[in-house]
């Protein structure tokens, strides 16, 4: 029985929490950054798409192959322990780039070393976790990792040290911390949390095994519209926000905060609502709400309503974790929970974060700059779509 606020299962969900905080710390850094990046390195729109498809790329390729291969050799804490050091110590080369070369070269390099990370933090909690919690644990490890350290105190300290002692600097700060909680998931994460489900399967993959299931067949589509939403906008809005609706960029970072903060409240709320009312009920009602959000971002700009409309219709990103993680940990097997995840997160990270954000790019450069948000607008529909294909996994 777990009992109290000082157990196991709490303390997994914090200290994965806060290696993913870490992870997108260093991932959306860039994206907070471009302003200062953008003017320095002589950057157009198609060239900051392909910044933030390549790191993607490699994240995706990364995140599916390591963490198969990790699972069937059974060194998943191995793997997860030296992706944190690497990832920290590669977020000090976006730092010294000079050119778009070189800072693509360190994108890339970065996302092959944090590829692994998510998928292996969320089965690492999905193995602690109490049946009613599995949702609200996930959207812990998504709100005060992406959200709290990624979108929201992302955007405020490092525009702060870029304003004061260069963005390159910003790099630097931003890789730190992963170093020590590298550390304590050596010394806190037990064999019984990472150990592989022994099996008598020949294939380290099992891929076609995997598309048998209904809900990694069309939640393969579901991921990759809701990863897409979300990157459509991720790497262009900050840039958009000062070059487009003529914020400053304490302006531009302070609303990057608030949508963080959204983020932070929808990733608790959202996947902690779906424990009580089922998964697809809440994918169906949030991806509607997320149709919205790129017409509030342009229609309401300079009006009273601009921030709030913003703040909840960007509740969508409360969904991630149920796409990438719930929904397809609950749709098999305890053998192929790992590596469930680890495709969905790869499929959806190459089209949602590779494919969405070059086509985004070249459209905002040929079309208008607003070009990225209608993007984003088209793959909340058809999320809908994919969502409505979906077998309710959450038991009653």
């Amino acid at each position: 029985m777990k009992k109290g606020i000082a157990t196991y299962e709490n303390g997994i969900v914090l200290l994965m929490a806060l290696t993913f905080g870490c992870l997108f710390f260093d991932r959306l850094a860039l994206n907070f950054l471009m302003p200062y990046v953008a003017k320095d390195l002589n950057l157009n729109n198609t060239q900051i798409g392909l910044l933030a498809g390549a790191l993607s790329l490699a994240w995706a390729f990364s995140s599916f192959f390591s963490t198969a291969w990790a699972e069937s050799n059974n060194k998943k804490k191995i793997v997860f322990i030296l992706a944190v050091f690497v990832f920290s110590v590669c977020s000090f080369g976006s730092g010294l780039a000079t050119s778009f070369i070189t800072l693509l070269l360190a994108r890339l390099v970065m996302g092959f070393a944090e590829g692994p990370v998510i998928p292996l933090a969320q089965n690492f909690v999905e193995r602690e976790s109490s049946p009613h919690r599995l949702g609200m644990n996930a959207g812990i490890l998504q709100g005060v990792g992406s959200a709290l350290f990624g979108s929201i105190l992302a955007p405020v300290l490092l525009v702060q040290i870029a304003e004061n002692i260069g963005w390159r600097n910003a790099f630097f700060v931003a890789g730190a911390p992963g170093l020590l909680l590298g550390l304590l998931a050596w010394k806190f994460v037990k064999k019984s949390t990472a150990e592989s489900v022994q099996t008598t399967e020949k294939s380290a993959l099992n891929i076609s095994e995997l598309l048998q299931y209904n809900n990694v067949k069309w939640g393969i589509g579901v991921a990759c519209c809701i990863f897409g939403w979300w990157f459509a906008t991720l790497p262009f809005i900050s840039n958009y926000f000062v070059s487009s609706q003529g914020m400053t960029p304490d302006e531009m970072g302070k609303t990057m905060g608030l949508l963080g903060v959204a983020g932070l409240v929808s990733s608790i709320l959202v996947p902690a609502l779906s424990d009580r009312i089922g998964r697809k009920k809440v994918l169906i009602v949030f991806s509607f709400v997320g149709v919205l959000y790129p017409f509030m971002v342009y229609f309401l700009a300079g009006s009273a309503l601009h921030l709030p409309a913003m703040f909840f219709t960007y509740f969508l990103m409360g969904a991630i974790p149920l796409a990438a993680a719930v929904v397809p940990s609950e749709a098999v097997p305890e053998h192929l929970k790992t590596k469930a995840i680890g495709l969905i997160s790869a499929i959806g990270e190459i089209v949602g974060g590779v494919i969405v954000p070059a086509i985004a790019g070249v459209l905002s450069d040929k079309l208008a700059p607003s070009a990225f948000l209608w993007v984003s607008a088209v793959l909340a529909i058809l999320a809908l779509f994919f969502v409505s294909k979906l077998t309710e996994t959450k038991k009653n």
